[in-house]
């Protein structure tokens, strides 16, 4: 699909965490741009609002359109230090479809291969980021790099219902595979858990990037009183498909039980919440 590509300059382009990411170790983000192509109807950054650093028309018409940082790369070079934890992005997949002709990440890359970072996190569920794959080698051979790449189903009647701009489930392992085999250290993140046969898609996550796994269930407001949470379409697909019960607490709690013992019987762990995301953050070098 075309999309309606805007640009402006940003005044700054890291910003220090805070709530979720904060929790999970990282001590900077990195957004790219505003509004994500990808437009999951689950996602949770437009229910932040002008808290998540957006304009109205960002949140009102999610996924409709995205702003490129024209200057983001040039900043970056600039605010870059040995110390910090970065995270890109918890607003905008980077690998948005809009990514492929814009090419805003080569030039991100550059500037973290010249000044890295103690962490560099790029979280994505677009096989788009094998492109950057040479840069992605270099940046991994100077600091810790760790791509989390989301699997969120392995139903492709789900995925279709709730994220149809992004890739199929193969077409993700695929991607987690060619990462692994270059060397990049790649984490499947399922999240959110979308339904799902939960101990399939375990296995086949665990069978892709031959390590622990990290995820969620949909955010909601019974289990998170406050911040981001799921926006209404997400909900509205649930309530028209039959898959309300993937929402209730109770069930999830039940949905991560199965996933964590399926892991487990794979000598592996499945976690959530921030105690999983760490993962992302932890440093390979000291």
């Amino acid at each position: 699909m075309q999309f309606p590509i805007h640009h402006s300059e940003a005044k700054s382009i890291l910003s220090s965490t805070s709530g979720f990411i904060a929790q999970a170790g990282f001590t900077h983000s990195l957004t790219p741009a505003r509004n994500c192509t990808f437009g999951c109807t689950y996602c949770y950054v437009p229910t932040m609002g002008v808290y998540g650093g957006l304009k109205r028309e960002d949140w009102t018409r999610w996924g409709q359109m995205t702003t490129f940082k024209t200057n983001a790369a040039a900043l970056l070079g600039k605010s870059l230090k040995p110390h910090q934890i970065i995270y890109c992005s918890p607003l905008v997949d980077p690998y948005q479809p809009a990514e492929e002709t814009e090419e805003m990440m080569p030039a991100v890359l550059d500037a973290a291969i010249a000044s890295p970072p103690r962490v560099f996190a790029i979280q994505t569920r677009a096989p788009l980021v094998l492109r950057d794959l040479d840069r992605l080698r270099t940046l991994s051979s100077l600091t810790t790099l760790r791509v989390g790449f989301s699997i969120t189903t392995n139903d492709e009647r789900v995925r279709r219902l709730y994220e149809p701009h992004c890739a199929p489930f193969e077409s993700r392992l695929d991607a987690v595979r060619r990462l692994r085999e270059a060397g990049i250290s790649v984490v499947a993140t399922l999240a959110p858990v979308l339904p799902c046969d939960p101990e399939a898609l375990v296995r086949a996550a665990i069978d892709a990037t031959g390590c622990d796994l990290i995820g969620d269930p949909f955010h909601v407001r019974a289990t998170k009183s406050s911040g981001a949470t799921t926006r209404d379409a997400g909900f509205r697909i649930s309530r028209k498909n039959g898959y309300e019960h993937w929402h209730d607490p109770v069930f999830q709690a039940s949905l991560t039980l199965r996933m964590q013992e399926t892991a487990r019987a794979a000598g592996r762990r499945f976690t959530i919440g921030p105690e999983a995301f760490a993962t992302l953050a932890q440093p390979l070098r000291t």
